[in-house]
């Protein structure tokens, strides 16, 4: 029996999201937005790729949460993106009224499903999202961590000229200009970056790794990214429905882990049936905890602009 999977938001992150599951065929579909007749047309398109694809996953379209019923899992990708000269903070106040509403709307028909956030200000709106559902931490996390490291890993292999599946990535914290990237931990074929590229160079790959979103919002003009993220919530459904077990960083709610508590901060996790399964906790160096800790406070900052107790 195939699993069932929301995603919430027909844009071009939720509909990428809903391809990129369908194509592996374990899984049924419910694409759900707003807009009248979107989420219908995107599904029906996707589902005539089926015979091409090989998947028999059934996809439906829908503007209700009555279809919804039951989900394994669900993909909360619907808000306002950024547009350019936006940052993500700036989205808050607009995003909160949608991902509240969608919330309270997905756990009324799948009180027992696992929600993966993607809508931004990623961290803030997974907090929301924990505190609207009312579910365990373990079952509600965002996907920001593995967008982050893909887009280090994807500079990395473009500044020696190996293959990406040799790079290895640290980054932490936030999403957004507060994440933590750890050079010492993140490496090529095992070999630190470090002991492969000078400071300088590092420094700069990091820095465009934390302008990554905003780098390719100035570039479409009226659009942000989409494929990558689609491609990253992919990777945490397939580690949860086929139980894995996998370590991926996602942003997970802190309970004095790394010394922090009550934020959302990425971290890496392991990532089964059961949702996240174990926080992982690495050693860090002063300097790289203080940082962490800095990125979790911007983070409060945000939530505590919702107000939420």
């Amino acid at each position: 029996m195939r699993k069932k999977v929301t995603i919430v938001g027909a844009g071009n992150v939720g509909a990428t999201c809903a391809q990129k599951i369908a194509e592996k065929g374990y899984a049924d579909v419910v694409l759900v937005d707003i807009i009248e007749g979107l989420p219908q047309g995107k599904a029906l398109d996707i589902l005539q790729s089926g015979p091409i694809i090989a998947s028999d996953s059934r996809l439906i379209g829908t503007n209700s949460y009555e279809e919804t019923a039951d989900s394994d899992i669900a993909v909360i990708t619907s808000g306002v993106p950024r547009k350019p000269g936006m940052s993500r903070d700036d989205l808050i106040l607009t995003n909160m009224k949608i991902i509240k509403d969608v919330t309270e709307n997905v756990v009324r028909y799948s009180p027992n499903c696992i929600i993966i956030m993607v809508t931004n200000p990623l961290d803030a709106m997974a907090q929301l999202t924990l505190h609207v559902s009312k579910l365990p931490r373990n079952r509600v996390f965002g996907q920001s961590g593995i967008l982050d490291t893909t887009r280090f890993r994807t500079f990395l292999a473009m500044e020696l000229d190996v293959s990406v599946e040799d790079v290895s990535a640290c980054v932490l914290g936030g999403h957004g200009d507060s994440m933590v990237a750890i050079p010492r931990l993140s490496t090529v074929g095992g070999i630190p970056i470090t002991e492969l590229l000078p400071k300088e160079t590092i420094d700069r790959i990091v820095a465009r790794t934390v302008k990554g979103g905003g780098e390719i919002v100035s570039l479409l003009k009226t659009g942000s990214a989409y494929y990558a993220p689609s491609a990253a919530v992919a990777q945490m459904v397939d580690a949860i429905i086929f139980d894995k077990k996998k370590i991926l960083p996602c942003a997970a709610y802190l309970e004095g882990e790394y010394g922090i508590t009550g934020a959302y901060v990425g971290v890496p996790v392991k990532l089964g049936a059961n949702g996240i399964e174990q926080i992982i906790e690495l050693k860090l160096t002063p300097e790289e905890s203080e940082a962490l800790k800095r990125s979790a406070e911007a983070v409060r900052e945000l939530v505590n602009i919702m107000k939420l107790d």
